[in-house]
């Protein structure tokens, strides 16, 4: 689980990439309908619109690239670019193994089979740019320090990594061979499957984008659903033009009204999660509704203006899972109600009202002026709703947290010195040689140790620190305070 979250968090990065598509992009379809319609262009602003779409467009047709090097640095041990050089050239290795002309040159016989010509021909996927993203960046935490005899020295290091990530890519890249188009149909089953429902596949498919985003495998679903992974890509058609999507990759024809996985995303983020927010802040202690305002209101402003809902999401979805479960439920009944009054809109990045502005003069965009009965109807039924549910079944939203949680975030350092703090933590813990990994949560600096007989909490606790828990046999959770980000960075700079 704790894996799957560092992925779900590395995701983010190469995503946090699109918001200048959507402007670049939105500008650029104002100024040159003809970019998408069709129709002659001149003239000085259809340049401009066409010369913004080209640039927009340079990022959204490479996103398995940089979901490849956004998730080997994102989940490298340090973030360093050499996971990230790895990935890519993981990467450009399965990209050219498993491309159809060469699969059909070393297995004659699968060019007679349609459908895995088919899945080869969109290796180009998200899914493949993840895969070699989590190649690189494993095998950089794994072989990062790799020492070789003197006359390999030059590869020692570092410099090994990318060698044994190509090593690595072949052997995936066998194994692809064979899994690749049993993966491809079990996709084209799902997509064809949640298609065929119209308005209420669409909720379903909201609700599992929700559902799954704890463990960051909702991007797989959108690859599926909004990136053209096997046809049915309500973003890509969207951005192209178009208003009615059909043929799927196995030559399957079922017809989606472009917008219509996408639309549903508005009214929840836009306005939803600003009453949710609100329902959390009336439910907070007495002593603790400054720290809940300052937790969710900023949260919800930011989903409300460009679409980003993971710092509201992420306040809760721990604290309460069940919460998080109606939450992402709530967000599958407003999809299947949006398609069904006929609004469409679309992103490029997210649900905000950014994305609504620049997107609302593209071919696909209808009703957008139901944004607003929508949108209130929505601030409504979260609010309602997660009042209910805090207030019924006592749930530790942000601003109800036990007392001792508290005591935490407002436990004070006894040196400001940061650097002399975690160097005393790190001679309490064994040294640099017995730290595995190293983290931090809000007030927590977390350490998987090796020996934990070298754990000396006497020393630890000399630091001027809170406390020292052992939650396991080689765990030690120091509690410092919200000044840890700064007691972490020392230590991991001590232990380089």
């Amino acid at each position: 689980m704790k894996y799957l979250q560092k992925l779900g968090k590395a995701l983010m990065l190469p995503v946090a990439c699109l918001p200048i598509c959507g402007i670049l992009m939105g500008l650029g379809y104002l100024l040159c309908p003809a970019t998408m319609q069709g129709g002659d262009m001149s003239g000085f602003a259809n340049m401009l619109g066409l010369f913004l779409v080209k640039a927009g467009g340079a990022l959204v047709d490479n996103m398995p690239i940089l979901f490849a090097i956004g998730v080997g640095v994102g989940m490298a041990d340090d973030n360093d670019g050499t996971a990230a050089l790895a990935a890519l050239a993981s990467w450009l290795m399965i990209q050219t193994l498993l491309a159809p002309g060469f699969v059909s040159t070393i297995m004659p016989s699968i060019a007679e089979n349609e459908s895995a010509m088919t899945a080869f021909g969109r290796v180009n996927n998200q899914f493949i740019g993840i895969l070699a993203g989590v190649i690189g960046s494993i095998c950089y935490n794994k072989f990062k320090g790799t020492k070789l005899p003197d006359a390999l020295s030059f590869f020692s290091g570092k410099r090994c990594v990318a060698i044994v990530s190509g090593v690595v890519s072949i052997l995936a890249s066998v194994v692809l061979l064979f899994v690749w188009p049993l993966i491809f149909g079990v996709l084209v089953a799902i997509g064809q499957g949640i298609a065929s429902l119209g308005a209420v596949g669409a909720g379903i498919y909201a609700f599992l984008n929700r559902l799954l985003i704890p463990i960051g495998m909702h991007h797989a679903l959108n690859s599926v659903f909004w990136f053209d992974a096997i046809g049915l890509g309500d973003l890509s058609a969207y951005w192209a033009g178009l208003t009615e999507g059909g043929v799927m990759a196995n030559g399957t024809t079922i017809n989606w009204s472009v917008g219509m996985y996408m639309a549903g995303f508005f009214p929840c983020m836009m306005f939803g999660i600003p009453g949710a927010a609100l329902a959390m802040i009336q439910c907070a202690k007495e002593n603790k509704k400054k720290v809940a305002i300052g937790l969710v209101a900023s949260a919800a402003i930011c989903a409300f203006v460009c679409g980003v809902t993971e710092p509201f999401e992420f306040g809760f979805m721990f604290l309460a899972p069940a919460l998080y479960v109606i939450y992402a439920l709530l967000y599958g009944i407003f999809t299947t109600i949006t398609v069904l009054l006929g609004f469409r809109a679309g992103f490029s990045f997210s649900a905000g009202a950014t994305d609504l502005l620049f997107s609302a003069s593209l071919p696909a965009a209808a009703k957008t002026w139901l944004i607003i009965p929508l949108g209130i109807a929505a601030f409504i039924v979260f609010y309602v709703v997660f009042r209910f549910a805090i207030t019924k079944w006592d749930l530790k939203t942000p601003g109800r947290e036990d007392d001792d949680e508290e005591a935490e975030k407002n436990a004070v350092l006894a040196n400001n010195d940061y650097t002399q703090v975690a160097s005393i933590i790190l001679e309490g813990v064994g040294g640099a040689a017995n730290v595995a990994s190293i983290d931090n949560c809000i007030t927590r600096l977390r350490l998987e140790i090796k020996d934990y007989t070298a754990v000396d909490e006497k020393k630890i606790k000399s630091a001027g620190v809170a406390g020292v828990i052992r939650p396991g046999k080689n765990s030690v959770q120091v509690i410092i305070g919200t000044k840890v980000q700064f007691v972490a960075d020392e230590f991991k700079k001590l232990c380089k």
